[in-house]
């Protein structure tokens, strides 16, 4: 079959999108599983080594993923994994707890045998994830548990804002997080969906409130910041 240089055109603008996307969603991983550390430099030339593409698509991927607060551009440095202050934290939880509360109560009131029976597998890949200590998988499943409430509601709207603070989120525990709180975690999550099988809306609600408290109080502002090297928080991905 023949093509016409207008359809490979698109088929390669159509292939740069691809690349652009999913080095973005590499990095993004990187971030949320706490391999790539706040103030790491994102260098163009590493990336683009590393990933086997152009400066050009690193530079869009770079920007793409810049949108979710995550990476941070600054004219003539270049980009860096962010460091989100003291204040931005707390704000990221106050939002977290006026969200969540809702979407707990609004959860509740919609809740079917099926909504549920997916949550407590959720739950239970956690707790699977948790004793293989596999590090990554539980990082990501116990962030996506307020994700796949949204998610389960039908509303794409609430998962999407919450996926993007819930990658926030992790940012912030990563510098901020005295002691891993993943175990404690698993625990309130736990605690939450029996309360949901119980019926009792609010005390599910209460329940999702000290949880996102006890994350915020688990933060430590005066902690010292590690150091992490790019090549190595990337090693496991390729295109």
């Amino acid at each position: 079959m023949l093509y016409t240089s207008v359809e490979f055109k698109i088929y390669d603008e159509a292939m740069e999108t691809s690349l652009t996307w999913s080095i973005a969603e590499s990095l993004t991983k990187a971030i949320v599983e706490h391999r790539l550390m706040p103030g790491t430099k994102l260098s163009e030339q590493k990336l683009a080594n590393h990933f086997g593409v152009s400066r050009t698509l690193v530079r869009q991927a770079l920007f793409h993923a810049s949108q979710n607060r995550l990476i941070k551009l600054e004219p003539t440095r270049g980009a860096f994994v962010a460091t989100p202050s003291v204040e931005e934290a707390r704000q990221v939880f106050a939002v977290r707890r006026m969200l969540e509360a809702e979407m707990v109560r609004n959860f509740a009131a919609q809740q079917t045998p099926s909504r549920l029976l997916e949550l407590k597998a959720h739950v239970a890949a956690e707790r699977k994830a948790m004793e293989a200590n596999d590090v990554g998988q539980r990082t990501e499943l116990l962030g996506d548990f307020h994700v796949r409430m949204a998610e389960l509601m039908g509303n794409e709207v609430l998962a999407q804002l919450l996926g993007e603070l819930i990658s926030r989120c992790a940012l912030i525990t990563l510098m901020y997080q005295s002691a891993s709180a993943a175990e404690h975690s698993h625990e309130e999550h736990a605690d939450i969906v029996t309360a949901l099988a119980a019926g009792n809306a609010e005390h599910a609600v209460q329940l999702m409130q000290l949880h996102l408290n006890h994350m915020e109080e688990g933060l430590s502002f005066n902690r010292t910041l590690p150091t992490h090297d790019l090549s190595m928080a990337l090693s496991s991905v390729s295109l």
